[in-house]
């Protein structure tokens, strides 16, 4: 299979995975929203956003760290299965007990306290998944992900909507999810030992030698991911499970650009890598391809939220009161703007071994986004949480962009906005025509659907060189 091939395929799997992601947390949001009510779904989401500080803080710094060092050393495989995993279990634990401390020590009532230790308990299955799951990236064999991962998605969401139907409560819908993620366990370590002939001797050495080496990856992974959930904790705390709940419900509808935008990142982060020895250059030209790919993605959607954002909340929740969050859905998605730079930009540094700067970056996005976050949100509520992303992520851009810029290599600006924002722009136009004829919600987003495909189809065939031109390469691969 070509280079291009294997990007493509992997791309296309981990998009399956995220959308399927995606789509059920999105179909169960909203099932929450209608069936339990929002105080629950604010229970519900306050949960899951404990368990990802903690998980992320046990398992993402050692994912990505074995990802790159598994793509540079792959004979050294079986070691980082057996002696990586025994490794995070012992962090998992350790994540888990901290979970359950702090949750204590929290001024939640005892019902959201329940909810958040039954879903702390996941953080072990996944946590040790993410092992499997990094020889698997390392490998560019995404799809065995997929495979592991989408019908045991798919089959939760069944049970959890058949759980509520029976007046089931929130605290079940956290153990079903414990039980999934350890199924998911079970099955990759079965699909990985088919490759990797597992070296069973742990070794004490190695599992001090990395964590040694990945203290910069966990500190970049910890911090990065408090200061992405810092605004619910934040919420939870001077506001009540309700805000907490619209907030989720916000979150949700901008949830089809990250899918796409990290399940691109994922794919291409190995490649990433293996560039840093082609030189800057080569470099450069991944990482400004990445990020017009997903602008293409992102300008689009940030010009639709703005024109029908208030429709869309009220279409997909049925319920005049998620109104009151338009303003803030409409500011939030300001944020997809600069978020391909920061990811992709974050990437690039990681690839290169620069990831203390990474480091940095989250130090001073959570410390900024902290101190603004308790005066805005105090003040402004669901606004001011909006406000709060719209600083951090100015923040991370001004850095990544400075860092990137001295130490590697500038990024052509137009060429990377110029097709993102001919596409806005006439998206806009459409929106803004269909704004004036009153036409419904339906057909305005069937139509400026349609618009936007058909616009990204043509400017692709005519980057391709014309539908010849097209078809003729489409064929040779």
């Amino acid at each position: 299979m070509s280079e291009k091939h294997k990007l493509i395929s992997n791309s296309v799997s981990m998009l399956i995975n995220r959308l399927t992601q995606g789509v059920i947390s999105f179909v169960l949001t909203t099932a929450i929203a209608r069936t339990l009510g929002a105080y629950q779904l604010g229970q519900y989401l306050l949960a899951i956003s404990y368990y990802y500080i903690f998980v992320n803080i046990a398992s993402q710094g050692l994912k990505t760290f074995f990802t790159r060092e598994i793509s540079q050393e792959p004979e050294a495989t079986p070691t980082y299965l057996v002696s990586g995993t025994c490794l995070q279990l012992i962090f998992s634990i350790i994540a888990y007990i901290a979970l359950v401390l702090l949750v204590f020590l929290l001024p939640y009532s005892d019902d959201t306290a329940k909810i958040c230790y039954v879903m702390g308990l996941t953080i072990i299955p996944f946590a040790l998944s993410n092992i499997t799951e990094a020889i698997f990236q390392a490998q560019e064999q995404m799809h065995l992900i997929t495979i592991s991962t989408v019908p045991i998605y798919i089959l939760r969401l069944t049970v959890m909507i058949w759980l509520m139907q029976l007046k089931y409560g929130v605290e079940y819908l956290a153990g079903i999810i414990v039980v999934s993620e350890t199924v998911i366990l079970i099955i990759e370590w079965l699909l990985v030992t088919r490759t990797v002939q597992a070296n069973w001797e742990i070794k004490p050495n190695f599992i001090w030698q990395s964590i040694k080496a990945s203290m910069t990856f966990f500190a970049i992974e910890g911090v990065g991911i408090i200061a992405s959930q810092l605004d619910v904790l934040i919420l939870s705390l001077l506001g009540n499970e309700v805000l907490v709940g619209l907030y989720g419900s916000v979150g949700q509808l901008l949830q089809p650009f990250t899918i796409a935008a990290n399940s691109v990142s994922l794919a291409a982060f190995p490649r990433m890598s293996k560039a840093v020895d082609s030189g800057k250059q080569a470099q450069r030209q991944i990482s400004e391809n990445i990020i017009e790919i997903l602008l293409i993605m992102a300008l689009p959607f940030c010009v639709g939220l703005l024109f029908v954002g208030q429709e869309l909340l009220l279409f997909v929740y049925r319920n005049q009161e998620f109104a009151q969050a338009t303003l803030f859905l409409q500011l939030t998605a300001l944020t997809l703007i600069p978020y391909p730079f920061i990811r992709v930009l974050g990437d690039t540094l990681l690839a290169n071994g620069l990831e203390k700067f990474n480091l940095i970056e989250v130090i001073i996005t959570t410390i900024t986004g902290g101190l603004s976050g308790i005066f805005l949100i105090s003040q402004y509520k669901l606004v001011g949480a909006a406000l709060m992303t719209i600083v951090m992520s100015m923040s991370a851009l001004s850095l990544f962009i400075y860092v990137v810029s001295t130490r590697l290599f500038s990024l052509n600006l137009w060429r990377i906005f110029q097709r993102p924002l001919l596409i806005s722009s006439l998206i806009g136009f459409v929106l803004f025509l269909l704004k004036q004829g009153n036409v419904n919600f339906i057909w305005t987003l069937v139509i400026s659907t349609a618009t936007y495909l058909l616009i990204t189809s043509f400017l692709t065939i005519q980057t391709l060189g014309g539908i010849q031109s097209a078809w003729q390469k489409i064929v040779k691969r």
